[in-house]
């Protein structure tokens, strides 16, 4: 039984945070499609040189490509038992893509994780977020503030900003979240495989109610 599994839900909603809590509870491979592209790119493998050419010129790599990396990914070992898609498909045509590829395999996606949440939420999570560069020591605050405003605990170093953590940057990610993924969700709503999570609460509540729908 091969257990296939996309997660989908805005920046800063916690699918990075709880995709090794997943891929670790039910021995899935974790395939974050970035990664996956970087990885092919440096391996130099035939997609990974047409994705090179691609990214070279300034262009999206294709959703075949995309498709293809994932194909070539399922294959290894470690995703024997199945695997987490992180933010991917982020369109309808990708999903549709996707779900081609898979059902050559005899396999297609048992579950898609919504994770819901306000805006509203999302903007106070995210420009919130202080780093320390040096050590990756994060902040919030809010949520974890630092003793000293602006300074990190250990050091005393100025935290930094991330520039993608910014309301103007945010909301523009937001934008096209909702243009291009929110028919995705529909899509999948329409095959009654979506789990839709409260991604506002707690880590560990987000992680409960995902095993919930996982077991």
């Amino acid at each position: 039984m091969v257990n296939c599994n996309s997660i989908l839900g805005p920046p800063g909603s916690g699918k990075g945070t709880q995709s090794p809590i997943i891929k670790d509870e039910y021995c899935l491979c974790h395939l974050a499609t970035g990664d996956m592209l970087r990885a092919a790119v440096a391996a130099k493998t035939p997609l990974g040189i047409k994705a090179k050419e691609a990214m070279d010129k300034g262009e999206l790599v294709s959703d075949d490509l995309v498709v293809g990396i994932i194909d070539e990914a399922m294959k290894k070992p470690s995703c024997k038992k199945g695997f987490i898609l992180d933010g991917f498909p982020r369109t309808v045509g990708q999903a549709q893509k996707l779900d081609d590829m898979l059902e050559k395999q005899g396999v297609k996606i048992d579950k898609v994780l919504d994770f819901a949440i306000d805006d509203a939420v999302l903007e106070e999570r995210i420009t919130g977020r202080w780093i320390h560069p040096a050590s990756g020591r994060t902040y919030h605050t809010k949520f974890a503030p630092p003793k000293v405003p602006g300074l990190d605990d250990v050091t005393g170093e100025p935290l930094v900003q991330r520039k993608d953590d910014t309301a103007a940057v945010l909301k523009s990610r937001l934008d096209a979240f909702h243009k291009q993924t929110q028919p995705v969700i529909d899509y999948y709503s329409e095959k009654g495989i979506v789990a839709k999570l409260h991604a506002e609460k707690p880590q560990k509540e987000v992680t409960d109610e995902v095993k919930k729908v996982l077991s």
